[in-house]
C-alpha cells in the first residue's frame, strides 16, 4: 500500500490501534483543527490512492493558505436525527425502496451504512405548564396525537438496520448527543485490526454543530441531504474559509455560557461566516468548561457559518470522565487527539482571517425582538425595549385591562406572555442550570412570584438536568415559581409553546406581547402566533424576567418586589456568584448524575413499549392516515435521468424580504384554522383540537405542500398587505392561499419562481423548505444571498438557486413579481453549470421586458449531478438500482 491510504500504530495501555496518520502529510501541521478531521476522513474514506492524493493535494493547498478551495468528499461516521426531520427522512427511505425494487433494483440495499441515532424532542408541546402533573399530562397528548408517527418509527427501528431510536420524554438530541453519543474518537475492527479514527456527524437539525464543543467535528444539514450520508454516499463541499477566534481572558463573575454565545452571534453575523468553519483557540479555551463551549458551538446557525470547533484538552477529559465515558475510551481520546493535531496547543494555525475576544469584556445579554445575533446588554434592556417599540411604530402607552383568576390587570407592550427555561442551547451547561435554580430558590425565600400572566415553562434537556437540580436542592424553588417540568424536550425553542392564557391571547392583537426564552431562536412568529416579540436569555434571566413580567423593566434601579420585612428586593440581591455556583457543582456533578439520568435511555415506557409492527423491506401505507403518506417524489422516475425542462413563463408564487427563514417558508408551529392544511385536515375528519403542529405532520406531504409559506407572520408583497401565506394569483388577479394559487399555475401548466432579499433560508436544516415549494411547482429562486443549508436542499429537491449579481436586488431591478421569467438554458453535462451566469428575461405586464443575468449557485460538479438527476435522492436510488 502506498504511503497515504498506508495506516500507523498507536499504542494506549495496554491495547494497540491503527490509524490514517495526519502527519504523513506535509503542510498538516499548518492547518486548522476542523481542516485537519476532514484530511483523516479524507485518507481513511477515499476509495484508491489517487482520488486520496486529489483531494488531500486540495485540501492542504486552501488550507494552509486560509483560503476557500475546491470539491472535497467527507462521509461522516454516523448521522443524528430528530423525530420532526426524522419521519420523512424514513418515509423517504420507505419509499426509495419502492422506487428501487420499480427499477429492478434490490430494495434492501436502501439501508443506512453507518450508526443512525434518533431522538424523539420536537413533538412534546407544553399544552400544561407551571402545575404539577403537566409532564404527565402533555406525555399522555404527546402519544394520543403522534401515536401513528411513533408507530412508522418503531417499524423504521426493526425494518433498516444501524438505527436506535431514543422514545419520547428522555431529553433534547443535542444534548444527548454529547452526553451520551458522542464518542470523540471512534473505533471498528478491520483486517489490520482495531482502526482508530476521528468521531464525525451529520444531524437533521441545524443546531448538531452543539457537539463541535467537546471537539466532534459535524454540522446541519437537510434531511435529503442527511439520508444521502446515510446510506453512504459521501457529503460534498468545497474546502472552506476557516475563521479563527482567539478567546483570551475568563468570563466575569455573574457571566454565562449563553452571554458569550449571544456575543458570538452578533460578532459573527456582521462579519459575515455563512459557508465558513469557525474554530477557536487560544488561552481562553482552557478557561471554558466543556458545556461552555458546547453552548457556543449551538449557536452557530444563527451566525451562519457551517461549525464552531473547540480541540480537544483536559476540559473534554474532564467532560468525557464525567458522563460516564469508560477509562479506555478517554485515554484513546487524548492519545489520539495529541497524534493527530487535534489537542489544544494554543497556537495559531493558517486561518483565512482571525477574531479575538476578550472573555472578561463579555456582559450579561438578551438577544432580540427576533433575530439571535441582535444581542442586547442586559442593563440597558429596558430602554433598548423602548426603543425597539417606537421603531415597530406601536402606539406608546397604550393598556389594556385582563381578567385572570378573578383579578383585574392593566397591561401595555412588552408584557411577557411566555417565559420558558428550556433548550439544548443551555441544559448542556450545568453552571447556567444551577444558577437558574438560586435565583429561583432565592426568589421563592424572598416571597416574590412572577406576574399571574406569565407561562412558566421548564423542559430540560436530559433526564441528567432535572436530577441536578434535585440533587442540589433547587427543584423546590422552581416549583414554587410555578415552573414545573413538563416535558422532556424543545418545547418552546421551536414553538411548541402550546397557548398562552385566554386573557393574554385575547388582547395579542391590541398589545405587543412578549416571551423570554432560554433557547437559541427567536424569529418572528416562531415562539407563539399569539407572541410579537422574542427574546433569548440565559435560564437565570427568564426567571428575572418572570417574575418582573415586562421587558419594559430596569433591574438596576427596580426592586422585583418587597420580602416579608417589606424591604425591596432586587435582581442583584437573588443572584449567585460565580463561586456559588462552581460550589455546588463540585458537590452535585459527578458519574452517577449522567448514569442515572440515562437509565432505560432507549427502553420507553409502556406506551412506546406497545407500538411497532413486523419488519418487512417495504412498509404497508394506509390511505387512512393524515400523518404518513406515501410521498411521489419518485413517481415516473426512469433509469435514466433527463436534463431538466427549461424554465419558460414563469411567474413568481411569493416576493419576499430580507432574513427570510425556514421558519418562514416551512412552519414547524401551530396550524392555523384558515390556513389550506387546516382546510385538508377537516376534510378527512380531523377535529382541529387535533391538528397538532406542521412539523409533527411532516410525514404527510399533502399536509406540507399546504403549509408552504403558510407563516402567519409572513410578509409577502404580492398579497397587498395581508400577511400569512395568501398570495395573487396571476392567471384570476384575485388574492387566494399560496396554496391554491399554485393548484391554478399547476392547471394552467405555469412553472413557478421565488424572489427574495438577504439570507434567504436562514434558520433551521429544514428540508420540508425545499421540498415544499418544489411540490408547489417552484422551479427556481431568486435571492441576494442564500443560507448555506437551504441552498443545499433547494438543490437536493430539483429547484435552482439563482443569486442576483452584486448590488442588484428585485426593487433594484424593478421587479415586483407581476412580470413572467424565461431563464436561459443551462448546461450541467460536465457537472458545473455552464453558464455560470444565466441570462433571465421578466417581461411586464405591459409587455416591456427587463434582461439580467443571475449566478447559478450550484457550485461544485457533485451538486450539479444532483440537479441533474432532479434531486439528490433520485442520484442515489440509480446508484444503488445500478449495483
Amino acid at each position: 500500500m502506498s504511503q497515504l491510504k498506508a495506516t500507523a500504530q498507536l499504542q494506549v495501555a495496554n491495547k494497540e490501534y491503527r490509524y490514517y496518520p495526519v502527519k504523513a502529510v506535509e503542510g498538516a501541521e499548518r492547518l486548522p483543527y476542523a481542516l485537519t478531521v476532514l484530511l483523516e476522513n479524507i485518507l481513511r474514506c477515499a476509495p484508491d490512492e489517487e482520488t486520496a492524493q486529489l483531494l488531500v493535494d486540495r485540501l492542504v493547498e486552501a488550507g494552509t493558505k486560509g483560503q476557500a478551495g475546491d470539491e472535497i468528499e467527507f462521509s461522516p461516521a454516523r448521522v443524528l436525527f430528530q423525530d420532526f426531520t426524522g419521519v420523512p427522512v424514513f418515509v423517504d427511505f420507505a419509499v426509495m425502496r419502492e422506487a428501487c425494487a420499480a427499477l429492478g433494483g434490490d430494495p434492501s440495499k436502501i439501508n443506512p451504512q453507518v450508526p443512525c441515532n434518533l431522538v424523539i424532542d420536537h413533538s412534546v408541546i407544553a399544552d400544561k405548564a407551571g402545575c404539577s402533573g403537566a409532564l404527565e399530562e402533555n406525555i399522555e397528548l404527546e402519544f394520543q396525537r403522534n401515536r401513528e408517527r411513533y408507530d412508522f418509527l418503531k417499524w423504521a427501528q426493526s425494518s433498516f438496520q444501524n438505527v436506535s431510536i431514543v422514545p419520547p420524554g428522555q431529553g433534547i438530541c443535542h444534548q444527548l448527543n454529547i452526553e451520551r453519543f458522542a464518542k470523540v474518537a471512534m473505533t471498528r475492527e478491520t483486517e489490520e485490526g482495531t482502526l482508530a479514527y476521528f468521531d464525525t456527524l451529520v444531524g437533521t437539525d441545524s443546531h448538531t454543530p452543539t457537539a463541535n464543543g467537546v471537539g466532534v467535528l459535524g454540522w446541519g444539514v437537510g434531511g435529503i441531504e442527511a439520508e444521502a450520508a446515510a446510506l453512504g454516499q459521501p457529503i460534498t463541499t468545497l474546502v472552506p474559509r476557516v475563521i479563527g477566534v482567539e478567546l483570551t481572558g475568563s468570563l466575569p463573575d455573574g457571566v454565562s455560557a449563553m452571554d458569550l454565545s449571544l456575543r458570538f452571534a452578533q460578532m459573527l453575523r456582521a462579519e459575515g461566516v455563512v459557508g465558513c468553519f469557525v474554530e477557536c483557540f487560544g488561552e481562553g479555551v482552557s478557561n471554558l468548561t466543556a458545556t461552555q463551549r458546547a453552548c457556543v458551538s449551538n449557536m452557530t446557525p444563527e451566525y451562519g457559518s457551517t461549525c464552531t470547533l473547540f480541540p480537544v484538552d483536559e476540559q473534554t477529559l474532564e467532560y468525557l470522565r464525567v458522563t460516564g465515558r469508560t477509562e479506555e475510551q478517554i485515554a484513546l481520546v487524548e492519545a489520539y487527539a495529541k497524534q493527530q493535531n487535534l489537542w489544544n496547543d494554543g497556537r495559531e494555525r493558517s486561518y483565512a482571517k482571525v477574531l479575538r475576544i476578550d472573555l472578561s469584556s463579555v456582559e450579561r445579554s438578551i438577544a432580540g425582538p427576533s433575530r439571535p445575533h441582535d444581542r442586547i446588554s442586559f442593563a440597558g434592556a429596558r430602554e433598548r425595549f423602548q426603543a425597539i417599540c417606537a421603531e415597530r411604530n406601536v402606539e406608546a402607552g397604550k393598556t389594556v385591562s385582563v381578567d385572570i383568576d378573578g383579578a383585574s390587570y392593566e397591561l401595555t407592550h412588552g408584557a411577557i406572555a411566555i417565559a420558558a427555561v428550556t433548550s439544548c442551547t443551555t441544559a448542556t451547561d450545568p453552571a447556567m442550570m444551577l444558577a437558574c435554580g438560586i435565583v429561583a430558590k432565592n426568589a421563592a425565600q424572598a416571597g416574590l412570584a412572577p406576574k399571574p400572566w406569565v407561562k412558566t415553562i421548564l423542559a430540560p434537556g436530559s433526564k441528567a438536568t432535572e436530577l441536578l437540580l434535585e440533587r442540589a436542592g433547587l427543584m423546590d424553588g422552581l416549583r414554587q415559581l410555578g415552573f414545573y417540568t413538563c416535558g422532556f424536550g424543545c418545547m418552546s425553542c421551536i414553538g411548541n409553546s402550546g397557548p398562552v392564557l385566554p386573557a393574554l391571547h385575547d388582547v395579542a392583537d391590541d398589545i405587543e406581547l412578549a416571551s423570554v426564552l432560554s433557547g437559541n431562536r427567536n424569529f418572528e412568529g416562531r415562539i407563539s402566533p399569539d407572541v410579537a416579540q422574542n427574546y433569548l436569555s440565559a435560564p437565570a434571566g427568564v426567571i428575572a424576567y418572570a417574575l418582573a413580567g415586562t421587558l419594559d423593566f430596569d433591574f438596576e434601579t427596580q426592586p422585583l418586589g418587597e420580602n416579608a420585612q417589606g424591604e425591596p428586593v432586587f435582581l442583584k440581591d437573588i443572584w449567585p456568584t460565580n463561586a456559588e455556583i462552581a460550589a455546588l457543582q463540585q458537590q452535585v456533578v459527578n458519574r452517577a448524575l449522567f448514569d442515572d439520568g440515562a437509565e432505560g435511555l432507549f427502553e420507553g415506557d409502556e406506551s412506546w413499549r406497545s407500538l411497532g409492527r413486523e419488519p418487512s423491506d417495504l412498509f404497508a401505507w394506509d390511505d387512512a392516515s393524515t400523518y404518513v403518506r406515501r410521498a411521489t417524489y419518485f413517481d415516473g422516475m426512469t433509469a435514466n435521468p433527463v436534463a431538466p425542462e427549461p424554465v419558460r413563463g414563469a411567474r413568481a408564487i411569493v416576493n419576499l424580504g430580507d432574513f427570510i427563514t425556514t421558519d418562514h417558508i416551512s412552519p414547524a408551529g401551530a396550524i392555523a384554522s384558515d390556513s389550506a392544511a387546516a382546510r385538508y385536515l377537516r376534510e378527512r375528519g380531523v377535529d382541529e383540537a387535533d391538528f397538532n403542529t406542521y412539523g409533527s405532520r411532516r410525514g404527510n406531504h399533502e399536509v406540507m405542500a399546504r403549509g408552504t409559506f403558510a407563516n402567519v407572520k409572513l410578509a409577502n408583497l404580492l398579497a397587498e398587505g395581508r400577511k400569512g401565506g395568501w398570495t395573487r394569483d396571476m392567471t384570476d388577479d384575485a388574492i387566494k392561499l399560496i396554496f391554491d394559487a399554485s393548484e391554478a399555475y399547476r392547471e394552467a401548466g405555469v412553472p413557478l419562481v421565488v424572489l427574495a432579499g438577504k439570507m434567504y433560508g436562514s434558520g433551521s436544516s429544514r428540508d420540508w423548505a425545499a421540498k415544499g415549494p418544489m411540490l408547489l411547482g417552484v422551479r427556481a429562486a431568486f435571492a441576494e444571498s442564500f443560507e448555506r443549508i437551504h441552498r443545499s436542499n433547494l438543490i437536493g429537491m430539483g429547484v435552482l438557486p439563482l443569486q442576483y449579481e452584486e448590488g442588484q436586488s428585485t426593487a433594484s431591478l424593478g421587479l415586483d413579481g407581476t412580470e413572467t421569467f424565461d431563464i436561459d438554458d443551462i448546461d450541467f453535462s460536465k457537472g458545473l453549470p455552464n453558464p455560470a451566469h444565466v441570462g433571465v428575461h421578466a417581461t411586464k405586464p405591459d409587455g416591456s421586458v427587463i434582461d439580467f443575468t443571475a449566478l447559478v449557485r450550484i457550485d461544485t460538479p457533485t451538486e450539479g449531478e444532483y440537479y441533474y438527476h432532479g434531486g439528490i435522492l433520485q442520484y442515489v436510488i440509480r446508484n444503488l438500482a445500478a449495483l
